[in-house]
């Protein structure tokens, strides 16, 4: 009884928590657009992952918060399947869309005298289209998973499945599940691998300006970094949350398969984790825009005094 109260505090927590702060961010991105502002072009990358996060939180979120209070089971089969299916697409996209964060920003950081000059410069244009085929791609490799996905009304010929409270799914026999295995993880171990690469790559470029900065204030460095600093350790800190908390994720998730364990706390522990980025990453987002971070406690502060 303990247990099953606890788990229902840190998952309303969590949820209020990454609801908020992806909404705050959201009505912060859209309050700029209507005062007509000009968004560079990682600030439109940052809008879809705020988006993608938002739908996470509000499907696999608030579905995994009632069941934590004690709401079982509340969603009929269409229900359950539009819930897993907007999660799957959600989380895709979170993961391609930090990809695309981590890498534009180490072509932005690349010197114009590399081989990098002429990607350097046309970078910004194929960012729209990147982040547009990313929600095409999910959407349509998911579109699987209401045909192949059996909710708890239907278990026959399965191979794999997992009982999450409000949703029971398990994954069909044969070639085709194995074919939707596949088109999920394939793409999810590239962008994972990219963004190892460019995370990489950005902590080289960071300490190689560092010593050049240093070299010329004779070992005095500037005690403000750079705003394109700045930007990269955000970015370097929103990738190393993404990958610790997907690393462990998975790695639950995978135990939970291999040994068809239908444990609830360890159930329930994958699923705090699964959501755990989402929720932290508006946070980090917001610490780096401290413009934002102003606009948002004076707003707060206005709401108090009307009140």
């Amino acid at each position: 009884m303990a247990s099953h109260t606890l788990a229902g505090i840190l998952f309303t927590v969590q949820t209020v928590a990454g609801i908020s702060a992806n909404f705050s961010l959201l009505y912060h991105h859209v309050s700029l657009c209507v005062s007509g502002f000009r968004f560079k072009s990682t600030d439109v990358i940052v809008q879809n992952l705020t988006v993608a996060n938002s739908l996470i939180m509000l499907s696999k979120g608030m579905s995994q918060t009632m069941t934590a209070v004690g709401v079982k089971y509340f969603l009929h089969e269409f229900g359950c399947i539009s819930i897993l299916y907007i999660y799957r697409v959600a989380r895709g996209v979170s993961i391609a869309t930090t990809c695309i964060l981590s890498v534009f920003q180490v072509i932005k950081m690349s010197s114009m005298n590399s081989s990098c000059k002429k990607l350097k410069i046309k970078a910004p244009q194929y960012v729209g289209v990147s982040i547009f085929l990313c929600w095409i791609l999910y959407v349509c490799v998911n579109l699987i998973f209401p045909l192949y996905h059996h909710s708890k009304w239907n278990f026959k010929n399965i191979t794999w499945k997992l009982d999450s409270g409000y949703c029971s799914a398990g994954i069909q026999d044969g070639i085709t599940g194995s074919l939707y295995i596949v088109l999920l993880l394939l793409p999810e171990v590239s962008f994972s691998g990219l963004m190892l690469w460019s995370s990489s790559t950005m902590v080289c470029i960071l300490h190689r300006h560092r010593k050049q900065m240093q070299h010329i204030h004779k070992a005095r460095p500037s005690s403000r970094p750079s705003p394109e600093a700045r930007a990269t350790q955000t970015i370097l800190a929103l990738v190393c949350t993404f990958v610790s908390f997907y690393t462990l994720s998975s790695t639950f998730y995978a135990y939970i398969a291999a040994f068809n364990i239908s444990s609830k706390w360890l159930v329930n522990t994958s699923a705090l984790i699964s959501t755990c980025f989402p929720t932290i990453s508006p946070l980090v987002l917001m610490n780096h825009d401290a413009t934002l971070t102003r606009r948002l406690w004076t707003k707060f502060r206005q709401s108090v005094r009307c009140v």
